[in-house]
């Protein structure tokens, strides 16, 4: 029994995105990559905030770089932070991410801190793309430090 061209070209078409589904560019991102916030932030005399908490990550793919974003809402304000540079080897690893206390307004009490993971691809030395790989949304105590 013959096959009716149109549901020929439907199987292939079908198989074809599949194919395209399931196969990673070789610039893909990898998908163990984890990142978690502490419940306590510190806030200093000068004003300055402190926030913490964990990651681990794989490398980025050859034409992107990872970085840590953390931000804090309190009292109705927003701030984002960034952290230092992640480590990218699969180990379990600290960040931390300091906001100067002159352009801060955060208090003692509760707030909201979500923490992105993110790669950035590159295209030359500007960044084309930023994708976030984790992310953790925590309530927190903002303490005295």
């Amino acid at each position: 029994m013959p096959i009716p061209a149109r549901r020929m070209a439907l199987t292939a078409l079908s198989a074809l995105a599949v194919t395209t589904l399931f196969t990673a560019p070789a610039g893909a991102t990898v998908f163990n990559q984890g990142i978690s916030v502490h419940r306590d932030a510190y806030v200093a005399k000068d004003g300055s905030v402190t926030l913490s908490g964990s990651y681990h990550c794989e490398q980025a793919s050859p034409t992107g770089a990872m970085q840590i974003k953390a931000t804090v809402e309190h009292g109705g304000g927003r701030l984002s932070i960034g952290a230092e540079q992640p480590v990218c080897d699969g180990t379990e690893r600290r960040w931390v991410a300091t906001a100067p206390g002159r352009w801060v307004n955060v208090h003692p009490g509760r707030a909201v801190v979500t923490v992105e993971l993110q790669e950035v691809q590159l295209s030359g030395l500007m960044p084309r793309s930023v994708a976030t790989v984790a992310q953790d949304r925590q309530d927190v105590e903002v303490r005295k430090h």
